[in-house]
């Protein structure tokens, strides 16, 4: 691993730090959540045709750039320094790599384009609270999380050739605005009980080329903790969908739980470029701020403090970087495989970067003074970042708890721990059998008297035949 960044990747660092510095300032953050998209239409424009973000990380051949992970991590750093609301996250973090991974080749062809330019946002339409899970972040996404019938969620039935949607799903990121609908629904009797992914357009992507209507498709935009991502409920009632991919035989949940690895390492380095700001806007407050003639910065308890906050951002940041990387290396090699230490290094690192960003924005709002507890300041801001990503991915425990399950960092019963000693124990089976024998024999002699080491009276070795002389003396 070299972890040095190329100078392109410096150049577009640079380009959208530079970019958001501009456009998108607290006050702007707070007009655009108010809006209906619950984002900058004219920003998300921006950041599409200037600089082609919704692509980033797709292939060329499908209208993307072809970058990889990493630096679509450093994009997400810097759009969580500003906080910026756009569908990039739900678009080019969750749907596209849905598509590309399990989607038809005409599929891909149809929709990927679309989604690179930013003509067409997305979303990925879960069971209320199982998103977490669906990416294999907080436990095993190979259950029921789908729902269906009376469980809730979304239920897929059989229509001719075709499918037809029936269900809710709340929590869904930027599903109040989306063209396109990735739904995750439950499909199949008891004999065959199976998740998969439909698509569903609806409504008009940016620039009025969406195909198709919302007959059947109820979007209401929920109250959220953290208002730059916005979610909403969806009601589908008796909605066509598009099964992604050519058979319903498709490995959704390996899908999903790479996609969740990768999308993990984004989201921690969108909460560290947060975490960064909010210790950069503390420190400079506190070396502006007087109390008993001197800055308050000079104080040792205010240092101790800031110097701890410092640390935990600079670790995270450390994680966020190791796990693209990571994610990157494993996308490149055509699968998950076995770089970067493991399939939860995304998880580790997002539970780290949260871990941060709260302690940083606790900290913030308490070195500010009264006015860091105020609506007006944008300490509160970065606070409900914190909270409603653990809401949304975490939380934090669970994070934490399910990598430690799956590589049986404690039990030593996880998957990752038994696939790494399965070889082992096979090679040295036929020698604990041999042990087991010898223990056999041994422990049959003890109890016939003619135990190895038995001492009589006088401290003489005795055999079954010495132990029935020294009776008869």
């Amino acid at each position: 691993m070299d972890a040095r960044f190329t100078a392109e990747q410096e150049e577009i660092r640079r380009t959208v730090r530079e970019l958001l510095l501009k456009r998108c300032g607290p006050e702007e953050v707070r007009a655009a959540v108010r809006t209906e998209a619950g984002h900058d239409g004219a920003l998300w424009a921006a950041l599409s045709d200037q600089l082609g973000l919704p692509g980033l990380a797709l292939p060329e051949p499908y209208g993307g750039i072809g970058c990889s992970m990493t630096e679509l991590a450093l994009v997400g750093e810097e759009v969580g320094r500003s906080l910026a609301p756009s569908p990039l996250l739900s678009t080019s973090v969750l749907v596209a790599p849905v598509v590309l991974a399990l989607g038809s080749e005409r599929q891909r062809a149809e929709l990927l384009p679309l989604l690179a330019s930013g003509r067409l946002t997305g979303a990925l339409v879960v069971a209320g609270g199982a998103l977490s899970t669906a990416l294999a972040l907080t436990g095993d996404n190979r259950g029921t999380w789908s729902g269906g019938g009376r469980a809730g969620g979304v239920q897929a039935r059989r229509d001719g050739d075709g499918w037809r949607l029936y269900g809710e799903a709340g929590q869904v990121l930027d599903g109040h605005s989306a063209g396109l609908l990735v739904v995750a629904a439950h499909a199949g009797g008891y004999a065959r009980s199976r998740t998969l992914l439909f698509a569903v357009r609806v409504g008009r992507g940016k620039g009025g080329d969406g195909v198709g209507g919302d007959a059947g498709v109820v979007r209401v935009r929920q109250t959220s903790v953290d208002e730059t991502r916005p979610v909403a409920r969806l009601q589908l009632r008796d909605v066509p969908g598009e099964l992604l991919g050519n058979d319903d035989e498709a490995d959704v949940p390996g899908a999903l739980a790479r996609i969740g690895d990768a999308a993990a390492a984004v989201l921690a380095a969108e909460a560290v470029g947060a975490a960064d700001r909010v210790l950069e806007r503390t420190v400079a407050h506190v070396m502006q701020r007087e109390q008993f003639g001197r800055p308050i910065g000079s104080f040792q308890a205010v240092k101790h403090r800031l110097a701890e906050v410092y640390v935990r951002v600079r670790a995270a940041r450390s994680a966020a970087y190791y796990a693209a990387w990571a994610a990157s290396a494993s996308s490149g090699a055509g699968g998950r495989g076995d770089e970067g230490g493991g399939e939860r290094v995304g998880g580790l690192a997002l539970a780290q970067a949260l871990e941060a960003l709260r302690v940083a924005a606790g900290e913030g709002i308490q070195l500010h003074g009264g006015i860091g507890f105020t609506w007006e300041h944008e300490a509160q801001l970065y606070f409900k970042r914190a909270a409603g990503d653990e809401l949304l991915f975490g939380p934090v425990h669970r994070l934490r708890r399910w990598a430690a399950d799956v590589a049986g960092v404690f039990a030593g019963e996880g998957r990752g721990h038994e696939e790494r000693h399965r070889d082992r124990r096979g090679r040295s089976s036929s020698d604990g059998d041999g042990r087991d024998r010898e223990g056999r024999e041994r422990g049959g002699r003890e109890r016939d008297g003619q135990g190895v080491g038995e001492r009589g009276p006088g401290g003489r070795e005795l055999d079954g035949r010495g132990v029935r002389e020294e009776v008869r003396g």
